[in-house]
């Protein structure tokens, strides 16, 4: 679990960086496109970190995401923040706050139990923000401005502008990735990986798992967060919506697809989600049948997951070991 992950994430991240490249003298749908893939994958990598080390199978992970969307659109609204970096720290602040809460409580229950707490707190966020005037109702809420950088010399860089925000994206990820590889690494992460194979054992060795849990937990609660602010800084723009239980299976679905148990796997089904549903929508594609993609879209993921149990990255490995 977790293993040859420098040159394979590298790897991964090489190939994104020449997606941006090429897109860079492509129409701008394919940047965005692309950018849209990279926020996706950093919701992978927070949950690939609970799910592929301690076995946590959370639907929660949308809603902190969402959580640190509305900090961002409200802090600029209510105190006229626009700075990104404070944005940013907010956002991820938020999240990890709100992370904290629902693990404290939800990670006391085990298995299916977890699954169903989350999927609770999941919906009451959902609820909170669609039937609260304060935070948009269904309609969700807009930036009141642009978020800019000024940098000394360069002028101001609009964090809208597609080649600003998937540079701002690309490093983000790349940042996300290199932060789960340390902590990984770490005391702390070879502790997390043995409460995946064996929580018992590692009790009976003095480690406090319930408090890794927590701790882990709450990290990846601040990577949904982070993304969040990118989401804003993108479209300007969160709705309810993207806190339903719904979008965090959509981000399950993503880690089940790349294979679980390693980082860049994470990445390597966010990729793949996003270019079924882009090429399943697709008159150019598939024609008419375009108009009933979600069917194609079903029938698609469920013939992948029973040939690739183990995801995409389990086929390459295979391979690369035969």
């Amino acid at each position: 679990m977790f293993k040859n992950e420098k040159l394979n994430g590298l790897a991964v991240l090489a190939l994104i960086a020449a997606a941006g490249w090429l897109a860079s003298v492509l129409p701008i749908y394919y940047m965005d496109l692309l950018t849209k893939l990279m926020i996706f994958a950093v919701l992978a990598l927070s949950l690939q970190l609970v799910l592929g080390t301690v076995g946590l199978v959370s639907l929660v992970n949308a809603s902190l995401y969402g959580i640190g969307a509305y900090t961002v659109v409200m802090m600029q609204a209510e105190w006229a923040v626009n700075s990104p970096v404070l944005l940013a720290a907010a956002a991820v602040f938020t999240a990890m706050v709100a992370g904290l809460v629902v693990g404290a409580l939800s990670i006391r229950t085990r298995e299916v139990y977890f699954i169903m707490v989350t999927l609770a707190f999941a919906q009451m966020f959902y609820h909170v923000a669609h039937d609260t005037a304060f935070f948009g109702g269904s309609d969700g809420l807009y930036l009141s401005g642009p978020l800019e950088i000024r940098l000394p010399g360069a002028g101001v860089l609009d964090l809208a502008d597609p080649p600003v925000i998937y540079v701002l994206s690309l490093l983000t990820l790349a940042g996300c990735w290199g932060f789960c590889r340390i902590l990984l690494a770490s005391r702390f992460g070879c502790a997390l990986v043995g409460i995946g194979v064996n929580e018992q054992r590692m009790r009976a060795a003095g480690f406090r798992t319930y408090w890794y849990k927590l701790a882990v937990f709450t990290i990846a609660a601040g990577m949904s967060g982070l993304a969040g602010f990118l989401l804003m800084a993108k479209n300007g723009v969160i709705t309810p919506e993207a806190l339903s239980w719904h979008q965090s299976a959509i981000i399950l679905l993503m880690v089940i697809l790349g294979g679980v148990g390693r980082l860049w796997s994470a990445v390597l089904g966010a990729a793949v989600y996003v270019a079924l549903e882009e090429a399943l929508s697709s008159h150019h594609v598939v024609g008419a049948l375009a108009d009933h993609w979600l069917l194609l879209f079903g029938i698609t993921i469920v013939v992948l997951v029973a040939a690739l149990p183990n995801g995409v990255a389990g086929l390459l490995m295979n391979r690369k070991a035969g």
